[in-house]
């Protein structure tokens, strides 16, 4: 039995890059020989193990073979015969189908040494046609490494095209979706996965919502980029900037999905597009599925963002309902995430992107002042219900005003 260390431990050590996980493979063994030693089974389609102390996970050698279309298409084969070549001919990159072995050698049969060096993402073998999952972790794997300098190999990319074409990518269940999507928003540059989704004609079966964005002109004195999709895909790089919760940067990337279904009639203006983009918001959660969280914030972020954009104008009394809508009173962090994204809408622009937004502080003054004020302020113990709340909001609107005013 032999055990080597493998895929992005090896990558990220030759990265220099902290390891984030440590994954094993196990080779010459037979399930039976790691239990005798502790090990711990969990693997429910092919033979997983957790160490019993380090608790990482340990994989004996598999070769897998296509059997139907789709993501769970596959029969696999492990056995103490199955070599770390086959099983490294397997995986989806060449820089993720390296392994070292126990006096630190690094074994790379598909030049993933040199990929590194070159920077590239190239796929190990033609066999990457077979998984739709591998159309998502390449361009997760180009959204972590972007800042590197990584690329996407021409002929992946064109192996991808086929992958999409084929309708491969439409047996892809929601879970994992989401899971590889929610992965790359954690990333520096988010914004490189949906290049590479729509690159390759992944984005229009996936993200519909989002391919419907590109083309849609806006309203040049308000958006020099023009159009949407790009708009869109600037914003997820400034919320990038500004907040490393995968909420916020979702909330941003889906603020304008009511743009994609403005009449033609009325382009460039969009008129309405928040509400519909509440609609859209709720749509594409209940498809992948995507927690509660990640839909509400994004659900208020498309129906609210314009009204924190005209902060400066709106009356005091108009702040207090959009803050009453927003739940921020009982969820003050979230109406905090709400205001990240709203900043990174505004700033999603071309040449606009170091511009201040003064608007979120406009709301955090109000806020706090109205915060302030509590049944306590209203002085009167025999009001109670309606006629009480309606007194807490009366002083509530004067502690906005007298902020407003404060700040001159």
């Amino acid at each position: 039995m032999k055990i080597y260390l493998v895929g992005g431990t090896v990558r990220d050590d030759l990265l220099g890059l902290p390891a984030r996980e440590r994954d094993w493979v196990v080779v010459g063994a037979t399930p039976a020989d790691l239990v005798a030693q502790g090990f711990k089974p969990v693997g429910k389609d092919f033979p997983v193990f957790l160490h019993p102390d380090t608790h990482d996970e340990y994989a004996l050698a598999r070769t897998e073979r296509k059997t139907a279309p789709g993501y769970h298409g596959f029969e696999f084969h492990a056995s103490p015969e199955v070599s770390l070549e086959e099983d490294l001919r397997r995986r989806d990159l060449t820089i993720n189908a390296m392994a070292r072995d126990e006096n630190g050698e690094i074994i790379d049969p598909f030049d993933g040494r040199r990929d590194l060096t070159n920077r590239v993402l190239r796929h190990v073998s033609p066999a990457f046609v077979e998984d739709p999952v591998r159309i998502l972790r390449v361009a997760r794997f180009h959204a972590r490494f972007f800042e590197f300098g990584f690329s996407v190999a021409d002929e992946t990319r064109e192996f991808m095209k086929v992958m999409v074409d084929r309708g491969e990518v439409d047996a892809l269940v929601p879970e994992r979706v989401w899971q590889e999507t929610v992965r790359a928003i954690a990333e520096n540059h988010p914004e490189k996965y949906f290049e590479i989704l729509r690159d390759c004609g992944a984005l229009s079966r996936i993200f519909p919502e989002l391919e419907a964005l590109f083309g849609v002109p806006q309203p040049e004195r308000h958006h020099p980029e023009i159009d949407t999709g790009i708009h869109t895909l600037m914003v997820l790089r400034q919320a990038a900037k500004l907040s490393d919760d995968p909420t916020v940067r979702f909330a941003a990337l889906t603020h304008d999905l009511g743009k994609g279904e403005t009449p033609p009639e009325t382009l460039p203006g969009h008129r309405g597009h928040e509400k519909r983009g509440v609609r859209l918001v709720r749509a594409m959660s209940e498809r992948l599925r995507i927690p509660r969280e990640y839909r509400d914030l994004a659900v208020r972020v498309a129906e609210f963002h314009c009204h924190c954009h005209r902060a400066l104008e709106l009356k005091s009394s108009t702040k207090l309902k959009v803050m009453e809508a927003l739940d921020a009173f009982r969820n003050p962090a979230r109406f905090e995430k709400f205001l990240l994204a709203c900043e990174a809408d505004a700033r999603g622009r071309k040449g606009l992107e170091e511009d201040a937004y003064p608007q979120a502080d406009v709301f955090r003054n109000a806020f706090r002042a109205a915060a302030a004020i509590g049944a306590a302020d209203v002085g009167d113990d025999d009001l109670s219900g309606r006629k009480l709340g309606d007194q807490i909001r009366k002083l509530r609107i004067r502690a906005i005003e007298e902020a407003i005013a404060r700040k001159g």
